[in-house]
Order: C-alpha cells, then sequence, then structure tokens
C-alpha cells in the first residue's frame, strides 16, 4: 500500500508530536518533545505549510513528518525530517521533497544552488545508508549534556568584586540581550544574523520566563555576556544560549552566569538541566560545561547536501 502524503496545518500538531516522542523514546530513550515547540515550528514565519511542511501516512498512522524554512534569505536552507525505523521508504519520499523545494526557496532568494541542513540523532531512526546515498554527509556534532540538580548544593553564586548579574527586567534589557547574543554567536558555526522581531520569535519568546534570563556586567566593560533559560520543557529545565563577549572571556563569567541557572532550577524543584554544544566550538564551552559537572545525553549530527 503506497504512503499518503499531504502537507501539514496548525491542527496537527498534537500528532507530529505524538510521532516525535515515539522517535525520541527509540533515539534517546524517553520523549522530549514538546507540543508546543512543534506548535512554533509549525508557526514559523517564513514557511508555507502547504509547500514547505510534510505528512506521510501509512493508513491513517503517522510514520514521517519533514518541514524545510529559510533562515539565510540565501542559499542555505534548514530542514527537519523524522521517520519511524520501518516506514523508510516513506522517509525517501520525504527527503526528495525537502531537496526539491529546498532548491526552488534557495533560488527564489537569487541563489544557484541549495545548501540544505539538517540535524539527526547520532543514532537515528533514520536509515543512514539511505541518506547517504543521495548525497548527504556529515558536517558537524553537537552534544546534548545534562547535569543534576540538587536543591541543598546548588544555591546562587556570590558575583566577584565588580561584577554584576541581573535578571531581564525590561524591553531594554531585552534589546540589549538580543544585541549580546548576535555579537557573541557571529563566529559560531552555522549561525544566522536576526532582526530582533525575528529572534523573539526564535527564542519563542510569548513562552519565555524572563526571569530565566539573565546579563552580566562588569565595571570596566559594561554589558558583557547573557544566559537564555527556559523552565517549559517537560524533560529538562533548559539552557538555550549562553555567551559572553571576546574581551571578558576568561574572567569566570560564563561559569557564574551557569551557576546562576542551576540555583533558579534548583529553587523551583527540577532536579535536571541540560543544554546544546557544537563539539567544535572554539570558545572553550564544551570545557566550560564539563567543569560545571555538565555530561553528554546524547549527541546531534547535521547532514548536509548541496542540490543544483
Amino acid at each position: 500500500m503506497p504512503y499518503l502524503l499531504r502537507a501539514a496545518a496548525p491542527t496537527d500538531a498534537p500528532a507530529v508530536a505524538e510521532l516525535l516522542n515515539e522517535i525520541d523514546l527509540i533515539e534517546v530513550g524517553r520523549p522530549e518533545t514538546d507540543l508546543h515547540t512543534v506548535e512554533s515550528d509549525l508557526g514559523h514565519p517564513d514557511t508555507d505549510l502547504d509547500r514547505d511542511s510534510w505528512l506521510a501516512f501509512d493508513g491513517a498512522r503517522l510514520v514521517a513528518y519533514a518541514l524545510v524554512w529559510d533562515d539565510s534569505k540565501g542559499e542555505r536552507i534548514n530542514a527537519d525530517h523524522y521517520v519511524l525505523p520501518d516506514h523508510q521508504q516513506a522517509g525517501v519520499l520525504l527527503l526528495e521533497a525537502i531537496e526539491t523545494r529546498a532548491l526552488e526557496k534557495a533560488r527564489a532568494n537569487g541563489a544557484s544552488k541549495a545548501l540544505i541542513h539538517l540535524h539527526l540523532n547520532s543514532a537515528p531512526t533514520t536509515d543512514l545508508a539511505l541518506i547517504r546515498a543521495r548525497g548527504w554527509s556529515v558536517v558537524r556534532r553537537y552534544h546534548v549534556l545534562e547535569r543534576p540538580l540538587r536543591r541543598s548544593e546548588d544555591l546562587p553564586p556570590e558575583p566577584p568584586t565588580g561584577v554584576r548579574v541581573r535578571a531581564c527586567a525590561d524591553e531594554a534589557d531585552r534589546k540589549q540581550t538580543h544585541a549580546l547574543h548576535q555579537a557573541t554567536f557571529a563566529e559560531h558555526f552555522d549561525f544566522q544574523p536576526r532582526e530582533y522581531e525575528r529572534w523573539l520569535h526564535d527564542i519563542h519568546a510569548d513562552r519565555l520566563d524572563w526571569s530565566l534570563v539573565w546579563l552580566v556586567s562588569t565595571e570596566d566593560l559594561g554589558d558583557v555576556g547573557f544566559l537564555i533559560a527556559r523552565d517549559d520543557r517537560e524533560a529538562m529545565g533548559w539552557i538555550r544560549s549562553l555567551g559572553v563577549v571576546r574581551e571578558a572571556r576568561g574572567r569566570g563569567l560564563g561559569g557564574l552566569l551557569l551557576r546562576q541557572a542551576f540555583a533558579a532550577f534548583a529553587a523551583r524543584g527540577r532536579d535536571t538541566v541540560g543544554l546544546g554544544v557544537d563539539t567544535e566550538n572554539a570558545t572553550g564551552a564544551p570545557e566550560l560545561y564539563a567543569r560545571n559537572g555538565m555530561s553528554v545525553h546524547y549527541a546531534v549530527d547535521t547532514w548536509e547536501i548541496v542540490a543544483s
């Protein structure tokens, strides 16, 4: 029986989340996909669901899902792709659709080719022989790290003399966090600049508890770093991003912000905190996280193909 393919709609978010959690259970041992994350993905401002999303059904059962979106306004196109282990042919159909649509989007941007990036668990439900046969290859590896929390031990840190940590309190602080994020992440692999309003969407600002966003400043340099944490994941507290400007690195400010987040989550009763990090990060982030008790939960690979 052939697979039924159709575009996703916002009302499909619960079914997609259920599929992704079934895949999570296979890949990482527990469900870690929240409904609001899928809802936000399907509501991406540059995504036309009728043309940029696909669901594959085996009878009434959803067995595969894919989505493409364009952050670069050039040749770089992002994609999501998920398939259950026993339905690899559906996965191939969605890979074909991703490659075709990504090239259309890149050409509409004036590019001659599409450089497509896709993130997959390092041991995914996708058959890697099939994806490699289409010309995809791994270009980067990320680690999802986690750390246990203890309310009695993870207490708010005392900043050193001349250093101040403050919670993000108003619109000016939010714009400062955005500016620091853009400045500190500009050198990172796969970074795409974001204007303020677009950045707010990308960090799911409408659901963000801004008391879990902190800025750090020094007497000599002013605001030099930030940390964005969020407490809307069922599986664990989550540190979305952490950055310190180059001129202020080596002063222990990243560790100070981390410990601030650990204490806040522990005080809320969380028992685990997690984050993602590029294993080739050149700013010393993997070493910082290891020094602060974080260890590998699982690995994610960035796959790439050029469509032309």
